[in-house]
């Protein structure tokens, strides 16, 4: 039995020809942009795990944040 790969359906969906092709062993004429939209999603996925991390950061500094002012507070109100 023949494992399929979730991106073999997902090519089946989008064109059942180029799934075909593929299974034949039949190389895509546009290698290039092919190679091209790989790097783009690379680049695209690096930025958005960046911007999650940053996020991530931005969070942690406001908590960090609003803990030392409730501290500050607190220290003015109990003298």
């Amino acid at each position: 039995m023949q494992i399929i790969r979730a991106s073999e359906i997902g090519t089946y969906l989008y064109c059942r020809r180029a799934w075909f092709y593929r299974k034949q062993g039949v190389e895509s004429a546009n290698q290039s942009e092919l190679t091209a939209g790989t790097t783009l999603h690379r680049q695209h996925g690096r930025a958005v795990l960046a911007a999650g991390l940053l996020r991530t950061f931005g969070l942690l500094l406001l908590l960090l944040a609003f803990t030392l002012l409730t501290v500050y507070l607190v220290g003015i109100f109990l003298r």
